[in-house]
């Protein structure tokens, strides 16, 4: 039987911006390869289509990126690769206060998910407080949290 996976959220309207942001510098990328190498005719059109097919699929990467959910498991779609965990994989499903370090700073970006898992790894998803879906909504942040839990935990119980 097929799992049905589902995204407990809508994805922000920021992800169109990023794509728009993208196509952009994919197209500034064509330009500037056109110009340095003096490109013309069949190279001009190589040029673009291997960026457009380029610029489609990380589109449709970012449309996709996020945690579902489903029966037996949890799904995170990332940009580049996607993981699938059973419910009794997960350890725990936990808030994380992310921060990064450059040089002697140490610099606050936001609350994120990260999933442990038995093992001892942890995982992390594309769930950012900070992030494009759920920059202008941190509500739902706290709610997709607390969904992924109690999915969790409606599974470990049974």
């Amino acid at each position: 039987m097929e799992e049905t996976w589902t995204r407990p959220y809508s994805p922000g309207p920021g992800r169109w911006l990023v794509i728009a942001w993208e196509a952009a510098a994919l197209a500034f990328l064509a330009w500037a390869t056109i110009r340095q190498f003096d490109l013309t005719g069949h190279g001009v059109k190589l040029v673009f289509c291997t960026l457009a097919a380029v610029w489609v699929l990380g589109a449709h990467r970012i449309l996709q990126m996020g945690a579902y959910v489903g029966a037996r498991g949890l799904r995170i779609h990332g940009l580049v690769r996607s993981r699938t965990m059973r419910w009794g994989d997960v350890a725990h499903v936990r808030l994380h206060k992310s921060t990064h370090k450059v040089g002697p700073w140490q610099i606050e970006s936001g609350m994120t998910v990260l999933i442990e898992r038995h093992d001892g790894s942890m995982v992390n998803t594309e769930l950012w407080a900070q992030g494009v879906d759920f920059h202008a909504r941190p509500k739902l942040f706290r709610a997709v949290y607390h969904e992924l839990r109690s999915r969790h935990l409606e599974a470990v119980a049974r």
